[in-house]
């Protein structure tokens, strides 16, 4: 037996845990954990600018993967801490626990409440360098994996009274998989900081195209619910109040579409609680007591809505800034303070009863609203009834058309939602029957974007889904009971292809949206041509690897252009999109749930104008990537 003793403890020393261990601090090493590096520079910044001593942050993407993070606030001290004789500047940057927000002091409020946010992108960073200046004069040191590499130097004198403070750093390759900050990800964060944070200027400037994008928003929140309904049918002007309570700022701002879906936003300290916590918990609870209240007192006071029915087609924003707030995680996805819910449910109570009783138009819109919303909640119900008891909602029964695999481990299985009839008997042939299920879909499903549920349950190839699936549907879905691993979408490389892709992601996104976070929807990628030359094939996924390829073997060979999955003969079918081992698949993720709403509803909403416009400016020069 190997032996355990005191020899084989072991102390990391400075920054060495979060080297050993970086996914504790930042969430992953790919791609998210890469941009997070990045909010915990910014997120300095906009606690500066909280403090109401900062109002321009800039963000600057070089050619050789480092970023850039300017701000104009105080600038970090740079005075010598005598206990450990060594700069405050360098005490920040290296030390785990080091900073100016532990005793309210300074900060009153902020996001960087450990003190690791700045010195963990230090240690995970290949180098970092940092210029702070303060007292006219400009601070300059550089690290190297988290360790000084230079003494604490001035490098030149600041005009005039600027302070503030420029750290640019570049991401250790022996730590992430891939350095390749993403525009458009840090282009959404930014922005919605910009929202949250009025009179303060954001700038995102990327060197590697020459790309400058600037967040500036006076209508703050109100002005971020605008934004996120701007390509829906609208039932009233947004409403906005905020309050301060016990040191604890509480803003809300919301809005009703004439749709269905739901969409809450919710902030601390400017941070993005991505699973919400107890400040969405207070607005629910309020929004749901000042609706039923209103319509008791004014419609029938018999009636009583549930929060699902009065939450039906609203846009929110909840935004909360506390001195101490207290989050799950390092990532800080959700807020956990127990004194804010019964805070905010007392604010939102307050000031929704008082715009209803001031606006009584629009509070009877929103009970209308919500008065639907049950009635279609309860026909949905009897629907879904109906609906068992004639064995379509039945898990238990498969539909006829569903060629299941053998095996009954879910893990193992997996299930391909093909396009037609002839692609879906193609496909039949060429899977390995082991652990490969196909389920042919006719046609294109309904547009779920534009559709109650009631309407929803009548679909026959939408039944045909949920039975194969075996989880369920809408609030009743439950991941556990899923029949497979993988749900690989395959159509053809066409328009209409893309299409029915779009109409089943959007199926998935509304009511079977964990299978989309878990990573279980996945998009089969079947090539557009094959070239063969001589006794050799190739496949080819695009117009740019024909053209290469004819250029590598010439232009003399046979090019044979597939329009749809039907035309490839089983062996090729599996040869290149349903092997395992040799195809291509590629998952679908939501990094920015907020993001792919809105383009769902863009793209499949009831609204035509937006629409429009997108396709407008968009269709020429990309391709949609779901």
């Amino acid at each position: 037996m190997e032996t355990y003793t005191a020899e084989d403890i072991q102390v990391l020393e400075g920054l060495d845990a979060v080297r050993r261990r970086p996914a504790m601090y930042i969430g992953s090493t790919e791609d998210k954990g890469l941009h997070h590096l990045v909010y915990e520079v910014v997120d300095n910044s906009i606690d500066e600018a909280l403090a109401g001593v900062c109002d321009e942050i800039t963000v600057v993407l070089h050619a050789d993967s480092s970023i850039t993070v300017v701000d104009n606030g105080r600038g970090i001290p740079i005075e010598v801490i005598e206990e450990y004789k060594k700069p405050a500047l360098e005490i920040v940057m290296t030390t785990l626990h080091a900073g100016g927000k532990f005793d309210n002091r300074v900060y009153k409020v902020s996001g960087g409440l450990h003190g690791v946010g700045v010195s963990v992108v230090n240690a995970l960073s290949q180098w970092l360098e940092v210029r702070v200046k303060r007292n006219g004069k400009i601070y300059y040191q550089r690290y190297e994996r988290g360790v000084p590499v230079t003494e604490l130097e001035i490098k030149g004198e600041c005009t005039g009274t600027g302070t503030g403070t420029e750290t640019t750093f570049l991401p250790d390759a022996k730590i992430f998989d891939i350095i390749m900050f993403d525009f458009n990800t840090l282009s959404v964060r930014l922005e919605e900081l910009a929202y949250l944070n009025k009179g303060l200027t954001i700038t995102l400037k990327d060197e590697r195209t020459t790309i400058t994008r600037t967040f500036s928003y006076e209508g703050g929140i109100s002005a971020l619910v605008e934004h996120l309904n701007r390509s829906k049918e609208l039932l009233h002007p947004p409403i906005y109040f905020e309050r301060q309570e016990n040191d604890i700022l509480i803003q809300v701002a919301l809005q009703y579409t004439s749709g269905y879906a739901e969409n809450i936003l919710s902030y601390a300290n400017t941070i993005h609680t991505i699973e919400g916590g107890t400040h969405l918990s207070g607005l629910k609870a309020a929004l749901t007591r000042a609706v039923n209240n209103y319509a008791k007192k004014n419609i029938k006071d018999t009636i009583k809505l549930s929060g699902e029915d009065v939450r039906e087609g609203l846009t929110a924003v909840i935004s909360v800034t506390l001195p101490n707030p207290q989050f799950e995680a390092q990532t800080k996805i959700k807020l956990s303070n127990r004194e804010v819910e019964g805070l905010v449910d007392s604010v939102v109570y307050e000031k929704l009863c008082e715009y209803f009783e001031e606006t009584p138009d629009t509070a009877k819109v929103i009970v209308e609203k919500s008065i639907k919303s049950k009635e279609a909640r309860e026909a949905a119900r009897r629907a879904r009834e109906l609906a068992r008891k004639k064995s379509a909602l039945d898990t238990s029964t498969l539909p006829g058309k569903l060629a299941d695999c053998s095996i009954s481990d879910p893990e193992l299985c997996e299930i391909f939602l093909v396009e037609g009839p002839s692609a879906g008997g193609s496909a039949k042939q060429a899977r390995n029957r082991r652990f490969q299920s196909i389920l042919p879909l006719r046609g294109k499903i309904m547009n779920v974007e534009k559709a109650r549920e009631t309407r929803i349950l009548k679909n026959e190839e939408i039944l045909a889904m949920i039975q194969a699936l075996g989880a369920g549907f809408g609030k009743d879905f439950s991941p556990e009971n899923l029949n497979y691993n993988k749900i690989i979408i395959m159509t053809d490389a066409d328009v209409d292809g893309a299409h029915i892709r779009t109409l089943l992601l959007t199926f998935f996104y509304r009511y079977m949206k964990p299978l989309v976070e878990d990573g279980k929807i996945h998009i089969a990628q079947p090539p557009l041509y094959r070239v063969k030359k001589g006794k050799t094939e190739y496949y080819l996924y695009s117009d740019d690897e024909l053209h290469k390829k004819l250029t590598e073997v010439g232009a003399s060979s046979e090019v044979q252009r597939y329009k749809g999955l039907g035309e490839m003969n089983p062996d090729q079918l599996w040869e290149t999109t349903m092997n395992p081992e040799t195809r291509t698949i590629r998952k679908v993720t939501v990094e920015d749930a907020e993001k792919a709403s809105r383009i769902f509803d863009i793209l499949m909403g009831s609204n035509v104008e937006p629409r429009r416009r997108f396709i407008q400016q968009y269709a020429k020069e990309a391709t949609l990537d779901v």
